[in-house]
């Protein structure tokens, strides 16, 4: 969210409409105005927001419905009812369904501001405690996932409902979405995060080598074998053994895993007898698994097996509100591993990271902002320090600042050291590239710092 808060104003009205949404602007908060109930709730679908402000009576699509549709999408929003048919039972109706307020037409703009006020109040307690607890967590231990978006959230939400009850569970996802942390979280809420935590990656082994880590060997198992020594089945009793790119296991290793996980029990190499185990087992994979399943190339008894319970962390793309959260927490992160007062970020890179697609989502996000602390030698982080094709990018069309197209004049500066940067920081050279001397140069770029720029 940005500025003092963002609002989504809804009523059928035009007048009233367009009266809240200019004394609302004037307390400084973003508004969003909607004249139908059908437009605000594909707002809703696709925009993060504080608080929505619907009038109840409208055509079509009514205001509890955008309550119902709020409640749904995003637990987190507070609504605010308003109507010119003040019925009791309505208002108790809302109440019941979530609604922070209910205000009678007509209403006096100060009451409205109050209320308004009120719920960001409400907001702001619930956020702050929110933040004071993940870091309890932090400290403890546990797993700490950042995020604001809703459709993570409700992931996050099913993820913490399933850990106590000590199913398996299948992380589905593109690579950098984040599996393995999911994974953690759902270790961390179960009454198994006492106990080990062990990951593999079933990719990094061929078949023997796989089996050898799963399973373990017995002393004088295989040539080189001096001593006994536990798979990672074993090592996982107790806990949980999170299985990473799960889809690459070669069939025959599909086969014994699926009887370690039946019969609870593992046969390491060479023994003649099993050993029993108590473990969960967490799967991952960026692979379609269930058309692997289809074509026979990944089994189907192991893959229900594995899949009690499916969950699907999204693309950053997808959860684009998320990326400034996401990059500050690394920029804190990285600042204080490498000892830099490096402590914001440009808001020309902001506006960049929060356009860019992120094939490599959250891990290639975190991958930007290390380097862009380990190259900063101020205390932020600039356009420069972010790697060329990126920078080409920033290039390609004009972003927006702070709701606004950027002046020619912003998009001239930012093309001068666009340039600069380009040829190393060579006014020379960068005059012979604009195609103006040195010295017409040296005064755009004064006379854009006399700016204030």
């Amino acid at each position: 969210m940005s500025g003092k808060g963002r609002l989504l104003v809804v009523d059928d009205e035009q007048i009233a409409l367009t009266n809240l949404g200019r004394v609302l602007t004037r307390e400084g908060y973003e508004v969003v105005l909607e004249q139908t109930g059908r437009a605000a709730l594909a707002r809703i679908e696709r925009e993060c927001f504080d608080i929505v402000l619907t009038d109840l009576r409208m055509e079509s699509v009514d205001g509890m419905q955008i309550l119902k549709a709020s409640r749904e999408r995003a637990p987190d929003t507070e609504v605010i009812m308003i109507t010119g048919y003040a019925a009791a039972e309505t208002a108790v109706e809302a109440m019941k369904e979530g609604a922070f307020y209910y205000i009678a037409k007509p209403f006096r703009l100060d009451e409205v501001k109050k209320v308004v006020s009120e719920a960001m109040e409400k907001i702001h307690l619930r956020d702050e405690n929110r933040r004071l607890r993940e870091e309890v967590e932090s400290y403890q231990g546990k797993v700490r996932i950042i995020t604001q978006d809703a459709a993570m959230r409700r992931l996050l939400q099913l993820a913490a409902q399933v850990a106590p009850t000590d199913c398996n569970v299948l992380i589905t996802g593109e690579t950098g979405t984040g599996k393995e942390l999911v994974a953690r979280f759902v270790h961390g809420h179960s009454d198994r995060r006492d106990g080990p935590f062990v990951a593999i990656n079933c990719g990094a082994f061929n078949e023997e080598l796989l089996a050898n880590e799963l399973f373990g060997h017995e002393r004088e198992a295989f040539t080189g074998a001096t001593t006994s020594r536990r798979g990672l089945i074993e090592a996982a009793s107790g806990g949980t053994l999170f299985l990473d790119e799960i889809t690459e296991m070669p069939t025959a290793m599909q086969v014994k895993l699926l009887r370690a996980i039946q019969e609870r029990e593992v046969v390491r190499l060479g023994a003649t007898a099993a050993s029993k185990v108590d473990f969960r087992v967490i799967a991952a994979t960026n692979r379609d698994i269930a058309r692997m399943v289809e074509d026979g190339s990944f089994r189907h008894d192991l893959y229900f097996r594995i899949k009690v319970v499916g969950l699907h962390p999204p693309p950053l793309s997808a959860r684009r509100g998320d990326i400034p959260l996401l990059a500050h927490h690394f920029l804190r992160k990285y600042a204080l591993r490498m000892r830099k007062e490096v402590s914001d970020i440009a808001p020309e890179v902001e506006g960049l990271l929060t356009q860019y697609v992120f094939p490599g989502n959250v891990r290639e996000l975190e991958n930007l902002i290390e380097r862009g602390v380990a190259l900063a030698g101020g205390e932020r982080i600039e356009l420069g320090h972010l790697p060329r094709e990126l920078r080409d990018l920033a290039m390609t069309k004009p972003r927006r600042q702070h709701g606004r197209l950027p002046t020619l004049q912003e998009r001239e500066l930012e093309y001068i050291h666009w340039v600069l940067d380009e040829v190393g920081g060579n006014q020379t050279a960068a005059a012979e590239v604009l195609g103006i001397n040195r010295s017409s140069l040296w005064r755009k770029l004064k006379g854009h710092r006399g700016d204030g720029r």
